[in-house]
């Protein structure tokens, strides 16, 4: 392999265009059938993209956006765009139109390989307003054959526009630096609109090759890649670690079928944010409800018996000779059957990072006998600053850092980090970058600690961490992971900052509160009409009595009420990774958690929702406010 501070991932996939030509790198399900892509022919795909940009116009310094799904055309785009010298900026395939225009005005894009009619339609609804843009580039012809807008080309249009020159693509990618820009990622945004964070080749690389020294990836590897490749912990895991590592990277068909497609590929690697981890307990849970009685039978034996294994190695200890037995038993009597139904019977590496995981849904996957670990880092450091090492997982901690990255806390009790990852600074904002990085140290937001065993334990963020009016300080972020452990809650919001108790604006999970409700002869017709229920305030004060005795004094729930919608990031109350805007919250909701406080037990509400399509519309009605216990 070549030096890896020498080298570029276009570089990289030159490599193992060479070296493995007949190595299956790509594999996308089509129309039912897997479909595999060589080195060789991902090599040759990109090459003959990356020509044909050349052909009009593009090359080093210029910034081209993607968006769409996870598809093998947003790779072979990325790479070409890279081995030009040029920038790859991807978005989150359902940001609105709003969000695109900001970043295309940020970024001067004056190309977008826009996936299908769908985004097509997004671009040219606000295309007026972007005079930059000259091209629009679209790989899935579906519906758009008879559109007629200027600079409308397909992704192999392209192609065939560079074809003649694509043997020079090894020269041009040999000629980019280590050192340039090869990716502008979005923040999450969690406090305002997203920013525009430069990343090196070196930056990406050195990430993924310090990961992987503590947590290995192999040749031989299958990776499923289902979440947003705008996403930074995917381009870690897609781009990154796949092309510097050459394991197998794996395209659902659609989105609707990715669990289907996980098991019909049974991964080696997976690395999710907890969402996905907590859907994946939730459905399990429900199944296990809708199931015949005899194997809920067996889940509800040996279930307790693998949440107690898991809590007492999770916990450093080792489990008793009678503890051991039961859980072998539990493995061949329940737990290998649920972890080939999720598609984990060959599961070597599991990982979740963007945001803590709830201590309850990462002690229900160790009972699984998934090896589940804890990363830690932001998009700012490419992604991965720590990451639990194996014999050494605890849901309390983030682990250790990864080789070559430091970390201290600052003495307002902010974590800190350095590294060669560590990105070159905001896009067009040089005040947000000279706040984020001080004499090479990374300021990441979070507050935290190191513990004895030299493990990084986080709080929450450091904006976000919250005291009550008599003085206890809490996390309502580890609250609000406690309720989302419940298979009927979706999201969840805990407010208490400066107040004299602890309250919580809770969301439904739709589907599953609905089956419920049907499963006990509830009729309701909307989200609404069900989150009015009175069984379903019930059964939501079931779930938040059996939390409150785990949480420390002072910070039990006190009073809840349920919302008649779901909180959405097209109504900015999410970020597109689905981290909660407290502030929009606090301001949007702010009639309803004054009723919270002021002892009502109902309030009227009103606020405007947002559809994906950019249309607006009013959505109004009582919403019940309940007292913990008093019922």
């Amino acid at each position: 392999m070549a030096n890896l501070y020498d080298t570029t991932l276009p570089m990289l996939l030159l490599e193992n265009s060479l070296t493995r030509p007949n190595h299956t790198a790509l594999r996308e399900k089509h129309m039912g059938v897997w479909q595999p892509f060589t080195y060789a022919r991902y090599h040759a795909i990109t090459a003959e993209f990356a020509a044909g940009l050349k052909a009009l116009g593009f090359g080093k310094g210029d910034t081209i956006v993607i968006i769409g799904d996870n598809r093998p055309e947003w790779l072979w785009a990325q790479l070409a765009i890279q081995g030009l010298g040029g920038r790859s900026l991807g978005l989150y395939q359902d940001s609105p139109a709003e969000e695109i225009g900001y970043v295309f005005e940020l970024s001067s894009a004056r190309l977008v390989v826009a996936e299908d009619q769908e985004q097509v339609d997004k671009i040219l609804s606000i295309r007026q307003s972007l005079p930059l843009l000259q091209y629009i580039v679209y790989h899935d012809p579906k519906g758009l054959i008879a559109y007629d807008a200027s600079g409308l080309k397909s992704f192999d249009e392209i192609c065939a526009l560079g074809r003649d020159r694509a043997a020079e693509f090894d020269r041009w990618a040999a000629e980019v630096s280590p050192d340039e820009i090869a990716l502008i990622a979005t923040t999450s945004g969690s406090t305002g609109r997203p920013k525009l964070a430069l990343l090196s080749h070196r930056n990406l690389l050195s990430m993924a090759w310090n990961l992987g020294l503590s947590d290995p990836k192999h040749q031989t590897d299958e990776f499923v890649s289902f979440l947003p490749l705008a996403w930074m912990g995917e381009q870690m895991m897609a781009a990154s670690s796949a092309l510097l590592f050459g394991f197998c990277v794996n395209f659902p068909e659609e989105p609707d079928t990715v669990q289907e497609n996980i098991r019909e590929i049974g991964p080696h690697l997976i690395f999710s944010p907890p969402r996905v981890w907590e859907n994946m307990a939730a459905k399990v849970r429900v199944r296990i409800m809708e199931t015949t009685p005899f194997k809920r039978l067996l889940f509800n034996l040996f279930m307790p018996v693998g949440m107690r294994h898991a809590s007492t190695v999770l916990r450093g200890e080792k489990p008793g000779a009678g503890l051991r037995i039961a859980y072998t038993l539990a493995q061949w009597g329940l737990f290998r059957a649920l972890r080939d139904r999720l598609g984990f019977s060959r599961i070597r590496s599991a990982s979740t990072g963007g945001a803590p995981l709830g201590p309850d849904t990462f002690t229900f996957f160790h009972a699984l006998g998934v090896n589940l670990k804890q990363i830690y880092g932001q998009t700012e450091i490419a992604g991965i600053s720590c990451i639990h090492r194996d014999g050494a997982v605890s849901f309390e901690t983030v682990g250790e850092p990864i080789a070559e990255t430091e970390i201290r806390i600052s003495e307002e009790g902010e974590i800190l980090s350095r590294s060669p990852a560590v990105f070159h600074g905001y896009l067009g904002n040089d005040k947000a970058t000279a706040e984020t990085i001080t004499e090479g140290w990374l300021h990441s937001g979070d507050a935290g600690y190191v513990n004895d065993n030299g493990q990084l334990v986080i709080i929450d963020r450091l904006s976000d961490v919250m005291t009550t009016a008599g003085g206890t300080r809490f996390s309502p972020q580890f609250i609000e992971n406690k309720l989302k452990f419940s298979t009927y809650i979706q999201e969840a919001v805990v407010l208490g900052h400066e107040r004299d108790f602890i309250t919580a604006i809770i969301c439904l999970d739709g589907d599953i509160a609905g089956r419920w409700a049907e499963s006990n002869a509830l009729t309701y017709t909307t989200y609404q009409d069900l989150a009015a229920k009175r069984e379903l305030y019930d059964l939501i004060e079931a779930e938040i009595a059996a939390i409150n005795p785990a949480l420390q004094n002072g910070t039990q729930i006190r009073r809840f009420a349920l919302l008649f919608k779901e909180l959405d990031a097209d109504d900015n109350e999410l970020t597109r990774t689905r981290k909660i805007r407290r502030k929009i919250i606090g301001e949007r909701y702010a009639p309803l958690i004054h009723a919270l406080y002021n002892g009502t037990s109902i309030t009227d509400l009103s606020i405007e929702i947002t559809y994906q399509d950019g249309s607006r519309r009013q959505i109004s009605g009582p919403v019940a406010i309940r007292t913990v216990g008093e019922q």
